[in-house]
């Protein structure tokens, strides 16, 4: 930005920040003494109780830390969220007898010297501003913020209690919820951040346990609270959501592509109890046609029974005579092995000695290995933070994967019981609670980069922390109810967690916990599975959770769904690539797409998949009617499966089918499906059906179709992988739609043979041109459809042409 344009943003932004209402925001015991500029660390406010540093990180990322007077010269904690180095980020400094006003090009941080008050602006509105500040109480620290009235709050992890979550008083303190339903306040997956619906957001630098108040007082307070640490938070600003999110996974990381064999099928459940089981359940799949590319494995793998055996980590070759072939003949009919894993060593498997001489459980205040019970029998706790343990867990994980095991699945990680008394080699229980999970899954993924540097790590947890998602950790909501109520909370949980940072959050389809035989609602939870992350039915096994148990009607509309979900493959791995470049999540909530739009706020029941899907799940038992909130005005929407047209900025009744969700495409928009295979194995993007919805309304729009090897990580940064840019033009009755090949430098090209559909085209074109030259097409009327047989796409960009 040139001086001058940077001169008149910073004063409009200081203009609107004297005449703003920061006077509620203020501790009158707090005195400002002095500024000071510290070079490349920031900027250090000094006020009689201790000091502030103000550190940006970018234009629109701001970090501030209080230190107190009493913990001067103490050694400041590292942040275990914050991976993004602070840059050298232009802020013009102004100070004068009333404030200090530090602005970048986005955020600017005005500091009142009396009262003092610290307030935060973008690009001249204001956002938020220290109520109290810091303060002390008995048991607990507090950093408190003034909120305005009409805002909406989001944030605080994975909870289910509406997508505004304001009111609340959340514990932070991961806790699984059994059997949760419709309702639930505390969770797995807790993470000390809020947002607004005045698009900002604010992270709190600090996982010892505490609370996160979103003004449950209703007194106007955002109150952080915890039993101690670091008094530290940023706060990131965007003109848009999609800013806020890039803004935040910059700051926390990204979430690394997955395996491609991660966007297929899986099935599980609680649990296979033989290897003979395990073979029927996959040549069960392949028998009746049902894509297939993972078994997961849970706790009898290692042992016969739930109590007493967790800790074994090791084959039960009794039940599992031979695994590895097992797996290896799996592998050949292209499914993967995924284990559980749990960090509870019991007294009573067969490593408690091992673990218990080595010293790489948490401890008790007498050093030696902490012992206690928990529903699976008498424990230790692996201590994940010693070097020591992290070496001996990675270890029994490279055994195993030798023999075959291609994923981990993270259990019982928040951890579920945790002594207060228990010792880490990072700090007490309470201190290290919420990041064990995190940590967890940084052993993994840091064990895959080192000792197997070109495969892609599979990390399914339930537990984690800030940043988490840049360990490539899939988490999912917990043991949810096999019950309507816990497919109700499904959608509010995965939105929230993708404005989060943790974009594959996903429940278990079709329920976990109680064994209700409901076709129904097990039919209308694969159905919205299609468009949530991860496609992993699961359950407790009273039940079947697999398609293929159950009854003729029910498989068939289950196959449909899987099918569905592979056909779809090349739209979901391209919108998982833009996730791990820009922090968008797949699963957006609507107030993405209506910003100010103050009824978006509250709406989690419809969501877009992508940019291009707007998805309606069915979660009431018989519906005959479903509320569809179509967004933007002036735009139309078309059903996925008949073309038919909605429009935009309307709430409309539609009246539900038993096949599929509603689910609409947004015009214009372009939708690569590919051919359904058994595997991902066999997938491939050389013959593509290219979807684009015509509407006279879209004079242009784009997308993009991406792909690599499924397994190289960082493939796109190595210049391992193909993008193919779509575009479309209207002008005059012509439209013009141009494909544009692009492949990494270290890429073999291919060829790509699209067969290109164009919806809604109301009569026969004139003539259709590729590249120049008549090409032949069929127009269906009926479907008002449009098909054309495009040549093989190589190097060359391609230009289709149709006189409509």
């Amino acid at each position: 930005m040139k001086f001058t344009t940077f001169a008149v943003a910073f004063a409009s932004a200081f203009a609107a920040l004297t005449a703003s209402p920061f006077a509620q925001a203020q501790n009158a015991d707090r005195h400002f003494l002095g500024f000071k500029s510290v070079g490349g660390k920031g900027y250090e406010i000094a006020t009689s109780d201790g000091r502030y540093l103000i550190k940006p990180y970018a234009p629109n990322i701001v970090e501030t830390s209080f230190v107190p007077s009493a913990e001067e010269g103490m050694p400041q904690a590292a942040s275990h969220a914050v991976v993004l180095a602070a840059g050298q980020v232009p802020v013009r400094v102004q100070e004068d007898a009333a404030r200090v006003v530090l602005a970048t090009e986005g955020i600017t941080v005005t500091v009142e010297k009396s009262p003092f008050r610290i307030g935060y602006s973008y690009k001249g509105k204001p956002l938020v501003a220290e109520k109290r500040g810091y303060g002390r109480g008995d048991q607990l620290e507090s950093i408190e913020f003034a909120v305005d009235g009409g805002e909406a709050l989001y944030g605080a992890g994975s909870r289910a209690v509406g997508m505004n979550r304001r009111g609340y008083r959340f514990p932070l303190y991961n806790k699984a919820s059994y059997g949760f339903g419709s309702h639930a306040e505390q969770m797995g997956y807790g993470i000390p951040m809020a947002l607004s619906s005045k698009r900002y957001a604010i992270h709190f630098d600090n996982p010892q346990a505490g609370y996160l108040d979103l003004d449950s007082r209703k007194d106007g307070t955002l109150r952080f609270e915890a039993i101690g640490g670091p008094k530290t938070y940023q706060v990131v600003a965007g003109d848009d959501w999609a800013q806020i999110m890039d803004g935040y996974t910059r700051l926390t990381g990204r979430q690394p592509l997955p395996p491609r064999w991660a966007f297929g099928n899986f099935a599980s459940r609680f649990g296979y109890h033989t290897e003979l089981e395990t073979r029927a359940v996959v040549d069960k799949f392949i028998a009746d046609g049902i894509p297939l590319d993972a078994v997961v494995l849970d706790l009898y793998w290692f042992g016969k029974t739930v109590k007493g055996t967790m800790g074994n980590l090791a084959w039960d070759r009794d039940n599992f005579p031979q695994p590895e072939k097992m797996m290896a003949d799996f592998l050949q009919k292209g499914v993967k092995t995924v284990l559980i894993t749990e960090p509870f060593i019991l007294t009573t498997s067969k490593r408690w000695n091992e673990a218990a001489q080595q010293g790489v459980l948490a401890t008790g205040s007498d050093g030696k290995p902490l012992r206690y019970d928990f529903y699976f029998g008498n424990t230790g706790l692996v201590d994940v933070f010693k070097p020591e343990a992290q070496t001996w867990f990675w270890n029994i994980y490279k055994n195993l994967k030798s023999g075959g095991v291609a994923g981990w699945w993270g259990d019982l990680g928040e951890p579920e019981v945790h002594p207060a008394e228990a010792r880490h080699a990072a700090g007490t229980a309470d201190q290290v609670h919420n990041i064990y999970g995190h940590e967890w899954a940084r052993l993994i993924h840091d064990g895959y980069a080192r000792d197997y540097p070109d495969e892609r790590p599979f990390i399914l947890m339930r537990s984690g922390y800030s940043g988490s998602q840049r360990f490539g950790m899939i988490p999912w909501s917990g043991d949810v109810s096999r019950g309507w109520g816990g497919l109700q909370s499904q959608m509010e949980i995965s939105l929230q967690m993708g404005m989060q940072g943790q974009a594959w959050m996903h429940s278990d389809l079709g329920g976990f916990a109680g064994p209700v035989l409901d076709d129904e609602l097990y039919v209308r939870w694969l159905q919205y599975g299609v468009f949530q992350p991860l496609f992993r039915p699961h359950a407790q096994e009273e039940v079947a959770a697999e398609p293929v148990f159950r009854e003729p009607k029910t498989k068939a509309l289950a196959r449909e769904a899987v099918r569905l979900r592979y056909a779809m493959l090349p739209y979901n791995y391209t919108i998982a690539f833009e996730n791990s470049r820009s922090g968008m999540p797949m699963m957006r909530p609507m107030l993405f797409e209506e910003q100010d739009e103050e009824a978006a706020a509250a709406i989690s029941s419809t969501y877009l998949w992508g940019p291009s899907f707007l998805v309606a799940p069915v979660v009431e038992p018989g519906a005959t009617r479903k509320e569809v909130h179509f967004p933007d005005k002036g735009v139309t929407w078309f059903d996925f499966h008949t073309d038919e047209p909605h429009r935009g900025g309307i709430t409309e009744v539609v009246k539900p089918v038993a096949d599929h969700i509603p689910t609409y495409v947004r015009a214009g928009a372009f939708v690569p499906l590919a051919k359904v295979v058994q595997s991902t194995r066999d997938y491939s993007t050389r013959a593509l059906d290219l979807h684009y919805w015509h509407d006279a309304g879209v004079k242009s729009s784009s997308g993009q179709l991406y792909d690599d090897d499924g397994k190289t990580p960082n493939a796109f940064e190595a210049g391992k992988y193909e993008l193919v840019r779509f575009s479309s033009r209207l002008d005059a009755g012509r439209l013009e739609i141009a494909l544009q090949p692009e492949t990494g430098a270290s890429y073999a090209p291919t060829s790509h043979a699209f067969t290109l559909k164009v919806h809604n085209v109301g009569r026969q074109p004139r003539a259709v041109q590729v590249n120049g030259k008549a090409q032949v097409f069929r127009w269906d009327a009926r479907r008002r459809l449009l098909e054309v047989s495009l040549p093989a796409l190589r190097q060359a960009p391609m230009a289709v042409a149709i006189a409509l």
